[in-house]
């Protein structure tokens, strides 16, 4: 039993109610507090619709790539190639498109397949080979660094993007509603659904709350754990689409900084509305907060370091906060 785990036992029932309370809730409360203070210290740029709707469409992006993260994580395992996949994504579909003429959707098959074979290589190396997801993911996305910048020769991607791929992020064809945030919601909805509400999604959900028993009861944890992998290397193909849709480029290290951003939503999003637990919704909740975070940075016009600042910060509470809810839900 852990030092934190003991201390945990010794409290009152009314201490570790509030200390579960807290650990559900501080994000959810710190999210809301954050935006009654940046509305009450800036009331003519931050509360307003036109900026919601720019923070959301920043966000979607980071919420892709996070969603995709989160089903890796929730089977127990780490992906850290994904803002490196995610850039090479970018320049793969910008040079298919511009350099080798193909049609704007076959080359986003093209590339979407890609990111999935790339979520299985990542799979079978760590399920197969038996190497570390730390080491084999992070060595992955080296590679595929190397990758972009051989297919690139380091130089971005810019003159012959066809207007009609640009307009797949920057256009608004419901409602004026931007693309990317429609597709972001498109896409965490069926990862929410297949988690949460089928049989597939508590086979996930049982491989990463214990491996060994989950293979007793017949489920294939290698399968299921290379399952994540593929989701989580799909979404970041999709990241890269979008990205380089939006910046009108491809450039081989532009998704390179969503791994930290990921990461920070991820582990945020676990110490959200459950004990420690990862899921979809907490993940979105944690790229929300990131991201007001930043925006209102950008009002008050804090220095660019700022943010980094602020999304290490963030990344740390988080793992805090998470490995509290895991420990009041041990007691």
């Amino acid at each position: 039993m852990t030092q934190t785990a003991a201390a945990s036992r010794r409290l009152s029932p009314q201490s570790k109610l509030a200390l579960g309370l807290f650990a559900r809730y501080a994000t959810i409360l710190g999210l809301v507090l954050m935006i009654l203070a940046f509305s009450v210290l800036s009331p003519r740029a931050f509360p307003t619709v036109n900026n919601f709707t720019n923070v959301l469409n920043q966000a979607s992006l980071a919420m892709i790539i996070a969603g995709g993260l989160t089903l890796a994580v929730v089977v127990g395992e780490l992906d850290l190639s994904i803002g490196f996949a995610a850039s090479l994504h970018g320049v793969l579909v910008t040079g298919l498109i511009v350099g080798n003429g193909l049609p704007i959707p076959v080359a986003i098959l093209i590339v979407l397949a890609l990111g999935a074979l790339i979520g299985l290589v990542n799979g079978v190396i760590v399920t197969k080979i038996k190497v570390n997801s730390v080491i084999a993911t992070l060595g992955v996305g080296t590679i595929l660094t190397g990758l972009s910048f051989a297919y690139s020769a380091g130089v971005p991607i810019v003159s012959g993007v066809p207007e009609a791929f640009l307009q797949i992020s920057l256009g608004r064809w419901l409602f004026g509603i931007p693309n990317n945030i429609i597709i972001m919601a498109l896409v965490l909805g069926a990862l929410w659904i297949l988690v949460e509400r089928t049989a597939l999604g508590q086979e996930i959900q049982a491989v990463g709350g214990n491996p060994a028993a989950a293979r007793l009861a017949g489920i294939n944890v290698d399968r299921i754990k290379t399952l994540g992998f593929v989701v989580s290397g799909m979404c970041a193909a999709l990241t890269g689409i979008l990205l380089a849709s939006r910046l009108g480029s491809g450039t081989t290290s532009a998704a390179d900084s969503y791994l930290l951003t990921a990461f920070a939503a991820v582990f945020l999003g676990s110490a959200t509305l459950r004990d420690g637990e990862f899921h979809v919704l907490g993940t979105m909740v944690g790229a929300l907060i990131i991201a007001f975070g930043f925006n209102g940075l950008n009002i008050f016009g804090a220095p660019t370091y700022s943010q980094y600042v602020l999304q290490g910060a963030i990344l740390i509470i988080a793992v805090g906060l998470s490995s509290l809810g895991r420990t009041i839900a041990e007691r």
